[in-house]
């Protein structure tokens, strides 16, 4: 049996499979576009390699989209089928793959965690826990996890800066924004082109509203981006963000059809309907719109791709913004056709499943009504959920459009105590005051007292 990178055993004889394997890893902990092809010279080296079965599998849930989840089951029968020759660590990772499979990923979340017990140089183990805690909302289990195994790393292991990117981000979701800065700007010397990390200091200076520094720090780090994969559209999203807060609408919509929304993209062109770029496009135009910024035909082509997936609800957090292209479309009958598939998906027992059904569906209905004129009924339906909003996962930033959603029916069905209930919140959520923030300003000044 050969070793990876990291000195963790393999199940398999040959060099070459090895060898490819981790370069798909770093591939994949770099979010580098070619970690596919690196893992495809694996299984071609030896197919029989359980472990690279395990990543394919891996590979294919995290498109957050039901096409790929045959594939998904395919790779983990074939994993399954070499048991008599994995290592129990191998054996652990095709349990998390079945458990992500059934939807139970606070199993899964459990089983990366006694991996790490275990083999804290696991980079896969970690990364995979990393994304999913993330992606439920769970920014202290991302905390306690990466504060486990950083002692065990050091600049002498590969990944190191992932290492550090993640630590970044953890502690910045969780307010820690002071070692959350050192972490990322440490990744950024060991690897100015990790994406995790540059993208994790854009989101401190997010939250501590260091607007004009965030819009260089990520201009200096683009050239670096080369071969990056679509995270590197949400760093966009990031810059116009910033642009946002700045008003200045026309670099914002320039940054959405050149950069987070570039139809002719070769990223794009790829994966069309990619979970994180639908977020990064309908969160902005929502929020363009908010402000009288015409969009133009901009929601068509999201609303299209909405339709073609209503009934995917692997991602909670997707699922309102798929609706809000569905409803500026003015397409009520696919929205109503949604919500029916998104409540018959939230009567699962999986973990997404239970928080799709009480949380995701009332969004989604919310957000119908909003577009609609009808604010009282988009409050009736937020009121019960928006503390646990979080639980879809997303970040402070991210999850700021659905603290808009609410605020401006508030305002517009002049419901005072709504409105200070969001004020309040999100005061408490983010460091820079409401009325230092474009989508609270105007009502914080009006609702001051």
């Amino acid at each position: 049996m050969r070793k990876d990178l990291h000195g963790l055993t393999l199940s398999t004889d040959s060099t070459e499979a090895a060898d490819a394997f981790d370069r798909a890893t770093m591939a994949y902990l770099k979010y580098r576009t070619d970690a596919g092809r690196h893992l495809g010279a694996a299984m071609k080296a030896d197919p029989d390699f359980a472990l690279g079965h395990v990543m394919s599998g891996y590979f294919n849930l995290l498109s957050y989209n039901t096409a790929n989840l045959p594939a998904a089951a395919e790779a983990l029968a074939d994993a399954r089928r070499q048991a008599s020759r994995t290592t129990t660590r191998e054996a652990a990772h095709i349990e998390a793959l079945a458990r992500w499979i059934d939807g139970d990923l606070d199993r899964g979340l459990e089983v990366w965690e006694g991996i790490l017990a275990e083999h804290p140089h696991d980079a896969l183990a970690f990364r995979l826990h990393h994304f999913n805690a993330f992606w439920l909302g769970r920014p202290g289990t991302m905390q306690v996890e990466v504060e486990k195994v950083f002692p065990h790393w050091s600049s002498e292991h590969p990944g190191w800066a992932m290492m550090l990117a993640c630590r970044c981000f953890a502690h910045e979701e969780s307010g820690n924004y002071t070692l959350a800065e050192g972490a990322g700007r440490m990744a950024i010397e060991a690897d100015p082109g990790d994406l995790w990390a540059a993208h994790g200091i854009a989101h401190v200076l997010e939250m501590q509203g260091r607007r004009g520094e965030g819009i260089e720090w990520l201009k200096r780090l683009e050239p670096n981006w080369e071969g990056g994969n679509n995270l590197k559209h949400h760093l966009y999203w990031h810059r116009a963000m910033f642009h946002m807060e700045r008003r200045e609408f026309d670099e914002v919509l320039k940054l959405y059809d050149n950069g987070f929304r570039d139809m002719g993209s070769p990223l794009t062109q790829a994966l069309p309907d990619m979970y994180i770029d639908v977020q990064n496009a309908s969160s902005m135009l929502f929020r363009l719109e908010r402000h009288g910024v015409d969009v133009g035909q901009r929601w068509v082509e999201l609303a299209d791709k909405a339709e073609a997936r209503i009934g995917d609800c692997l991602s909670a957090f997707t699922l309102p913004h798929w609706m809000m292209a569905l409803a500026a479309t003015g397409r009520t009958e696919a929205g109503d056709r949604m919500i029916e598939a998104v409540r018959a998906h939230g009567k699962g027992n999986g973990t997404v499943a239970r928080l799709v059904g009480r949380i995701a569906l009332p969004l989604c209905q919310a957000v119908l009504a909003h577009r609609q004129g009808k604010h009282a009924e988009v409050l009736e339906h937020m009121r019960p959920v928006v503390s646990d909003m979080y639980l879809l996962g997303g970040s402070h930033a991210q999850q700021d459009v659905l603290e808009q959603l609410f605020l401006d029916s508030a305002l517009k069905a002049d419901a005072g105590e709504d409105v200070r209930l969001m004020l309040e919140r999100v005061s408490g959520r983010h460091p820079v005051p409401p009325q230092r923030r474009v989508g609270y300003a105007a009502a914080a000044a009006r609702y001051a007292h």
